[in-house]
């Protein structure tokens, strides 16, 4: 057996291990492992008491939490079931109150809708008018188109252009005078006739009022499209207009028998405005040719104002008639004074009348009063105890002697 266990078993370099070494190694080895794993079951059995400790107090937790959140879980049931009838009430309420509110705005919906129409129709029938009257009006602007191309049409002939002329300077002066102190196309010493004649009053020079005014060369600056052939036309226009004052003031101008200065008309605002704009030297020309150029509305104005010279020279050859009249007036209004005076002396005689009328119906009522003061007497005594006073003051007794009455003199 010693021979056994010193056999050599390994040899690890210089280092032998014998049998014997080797199983006592491994009895060792494995006490030692059996000790650990006795420490290790020691060590495993505690932890597991220890768990099965702890898994027990962790169970008993547990179940006191189950027992709370079951608990819980039934307040929140409760709760749920609170909110749930208060949700549905609410629900309730809510769905009324949102039916209401539907209903009450599809009421005011529908009026809204209502009204709206209505309005739409009114305003559609309103349009329906303005169309009509937009008709109306597109149908008169269409009618007074055509009327302007007639006077269109007039006025590019020369002929036509000056009766247009013509005629408004006759409307205007025929609105603006009586009859009688105006004539038309009348006849002069020598021979020629102007347009229109103004009779002056007080047998003073009549006015005279040209129409013809030169419209070609106008009409021709209006047409020109270059400067030159605007040029050329604005020359010709104040060679015509030159030439028309010059004709004016050695047909018309006649001492004694017209004025010394004489109207040129012409029968358009924007053609006057043009020439003293841009033609100064005809209108200082016609100025030095005593010869006023005149627009409608400045003929206009001077014939109210020659209307109103008439008027004034009217009333001056009318004046002796109205200073008879006013003499007779002042010869009525003296009669009049005269007789109210004497109606003011009868009122004062009746008032004095009256006033002493008043004096004696006072005095008649004071009398009437002490007369109301009667004493009647039955006894002779008291006749004799009152023939002291009939001494002093007469009185009036009746046949029987029964009625006495005693008069006091007034201090009146």
């Amino acid at each position: 057996m010693s021979d056994i266990f010193s056999q050599t078993v390994i040899q690890l370099g210089a280092t032998t291990i014998t049998l014997g070494q080797a199983l006592a190694f491994c009895a060792v080895a494995f006490l030692c492992l059996s000790v650990a794993m006795i420490v290790t079951l020691l060590r495993f059995s505690r932890a597991r008491a220890i768990a099965v400790s702890e898994a027990a107090e962790n169970a008993r937790d547990a179940e006191a939490r189950m027992v709370e959140i079951l608990r819980s879980q039934a307040e929140m049931q409760g709760r749920m079931g609170a909110i749930a009838e208060v949700f549905g009430t609410r629900q309730a309420e809510l769905t009324q109150s949102i039916s209401q509110r539907l209903d009450a705005m599809s009421g005011r919906l529908g009026q809204t809708i209502s009204e709206q129409t209505r309005a739409t129709h009114e305003n559609l029938s309103r349009l329906q008018e303005r169309l009509a009257t937009i008709d109306s009006a597109q149908g008169n602007i269409q009618a007074l188109a055509g009327q302007v191309v007639q006077l269109q049409a007039i006025l590019s002939n020369k002929q036509t252009r000056g009766a247009f002329g013509q005629s408004r300077m006759e409307a205007i002066v025929a609105d603006g005078l009586p009859m009688g102190t105006y004539e038309f196309q009348a006849t002069l010493s020598n021979g020629n006739r102007p347009d229109c004649l103004v009779r002056m009053p007080n047998d003073a020079p009549s006015l005279v009022i040209d129409a013809k005014f030169p419209l070609e060369a106008w009409n021709a600056i209006r047409a020109a499209e270059t400067p030159e052939a605007q040029k050329a036309a604005a020359q010709a226009f104040r060679r015509d207009v030159e030439i028309h004052i010059r004709d004016i003031a050695g047909k018309y101008f006649i001492q004694g028998e017209t004025q010394d200065t004489a109207f040129m008309f012409v029968p358009s605002e924007s053609v006057f405005a043009e020439i003293h704009e841009n033609f100064e030297a005809l209108v200082q020309r016609a100025h030095r040719s005593r010869i006023v150029i005149v627009s409608p509305s400045l003929l206009m104005l001077s014939i109210q104002v020659i209307q109103a010279i008439l008027k004034d020279a009217r009333m001056r050859e009318q004046a002796h008639v109205i200073q008879g009249e006013v003499i007779r007036l002042m010869e009525d209004v003296t009669r009049l004074d005269e007789r109210v005076r004497r109606l003011q002396t009868h009122f004062g005689q009746a008032t004095r009348d009256i006033d002493e009328i008043l004096v004696s119906a006072s005095k008649v009522t004071k009398r009437g009063q002490k007369i109301e003061a009667l004493e009647l007497s039955s006894n002779a005594g008291q006749t004799a105890a009152s023939a002291d006073e009939a001494v002093t003051a007469p009185a009036a007794t009746s046949r029987t002697g029964q009625l006495r009455l005693r008069i006091v003199e007034d201090a009146d």
